[in-house]
């Protein structure tokens, strides 16, 4: 196949160009590169809350799937106007004033949760050329800035002033410092085997096959692991206990109220965006099409048909209706257990995979 044309019809990078020249022509480099900025900004605004929306609307569905009902079927057609109900009812909610609370803290929480979510969201590649930033650490960045969101839930656990929120921001402490550790082995395993942490590097490396088939057994399992620690290491459920509702009421955020609640609802779910989104870019081919080798040319032909932007969302999707799946039908774990479960099966599960993709690697045994 004629690599040069491949993608072509969908290469955003020529667009982005194009824009980049035309500011530099228009102004001065300097305001040029604040245009940019804003213009990204507003972008991933605007593309934060409309994912973040529908994402509470397919979790109640979801839900509803799983528990056999119906969900949300009331407001707009589908329901689907009932998630900016409410929306509007949390805007217009009175933000509550805690006594005794440290204020500051208090209210500089909800932000820095919200911000790391924002910062992780920038390095993704949606498409090919169709990225805020290409750094060549990209994995690494991802990792870094994505684990500041547990400052905020440690902040706001402790400013409260009240002993629910600290027990829970402490058990999330807890739950994110371990379970951060195996989210990194799972990447470490395809960095090797793709050689680099440059996620568009990283994408263009399974144009010829997704590495969750390339990499043999070893990043299949990497995968599963991947898919167990980031769900755990996003508060979500069934290892959602620095939120339990039956024993801490709402956990680090029961003081908030309004549009800080918002907040914390909302970043919940885009970290839950963006760590599939991770898992779609470095197992599943992120907007690569399912290609299979030279003797599926037809298939491949016409599957490159298909704009690399819906590989990339369909890809992403199925992951979070996998981490929807697991919390509507596995029961909540014991703090005990969810400790347990990192350190003394995910963590030596992940170091051995790692030594076993390394071996595969230089051996030379990967397609």
């Amino acid at each position: 196949m004629n690599e040069g044309k491949v993608f072509s019809l969908y290469d955003f990078t020529a667009l982005t160009k194009w824009i980049d020249t035309g500011l530099h022509h228009a102004m001065s480099p300097f305001w040029a590169v604040i245009t940019e900025l804003l213009i990204i900004g507003v972008l991933i605004l605007i593309f934060y809350a409309l994912i973040g929306l529908f994402l509470v609307y397919a979790e109640r569905k979801v839900c509803a799937f799983m528990q056999n009902r119906l969900g949300p079927n009331r407001v707009g057609p589908f329901g689907l106007f009932q998630t900016i109900a409410d929306l509007l009812k949390l805007l217009f909610v009175e933000l509550v004033p805690i006594k005794n609370a440290d204020k500051f803290l208090f209210n500089l929480a909800p932000f820095i949760v919200i911000i790391a979510s924002f910062m992780a969201i920038a390095a993704i590649p949606f498409a090919k050329g169709l990225h805020a930033i290409d750094l060549n650490i990209g994995v690494f960045y991802v990792m870094a800035v994505s684990a500041m969101g547990v400052i905020g839930i440690l902040l706001a656990g402790w400013s409260s002033n009240n002993k629910y929120s600290l027990i829970g921001a402490m058990r999330s402490g807890a739950q994110i410092v371990s379970y951060e550790l195996s989210v990194g082995l799972a990447l470490i395993t395809v960095v090797i085997l793709a050689g680099s942490m440059q996620l568009s590097v990283i994408v263009e490396a399974q144009r010829d096959g997704w590495f969750i088939f390339k990499g043999h057994i070893p990043a299949f399992i990497a995968f599963i692991l991947f898919l167990i620690s980031s769900t755990a290491e996003t508060n979500r459920g069934p290892f959602d206990l620095a939120e339990a509702e039956s024993e801490l009421t709402a956990g680090y955020h029961t003081e908030y109220s309004g549009i800080k609640f918002a907040f914390f609802f909302l970043a919940e779910f885009m970290n839950m965006f963006i760590v599939a989104s991770i898992a779609a870019t470095v197992f599943l081919g992120g907007w690569m099409p399912l290609h299979f080798g030279a003797w599926a040319a037809g298939f491949n032909h016409v599957m490159d048909f298909i704009p690399p932007f819906i590989w990339y969302i369909v890809k992403t999707f199925f992951v979070i209706w996998l981490m929807m799946w697991f919390k509507w039908t596995f029961p909540r774990l014991r703090i005990d257990q969810l400790l347990t479960l990192e350190w003394k099966y995910l963590l030596p599960f992940n170091l051995v995979n790692v030594l076993v993709m390394a071996f595969i690697v230089l051996m030379g045994w990967h397609f």
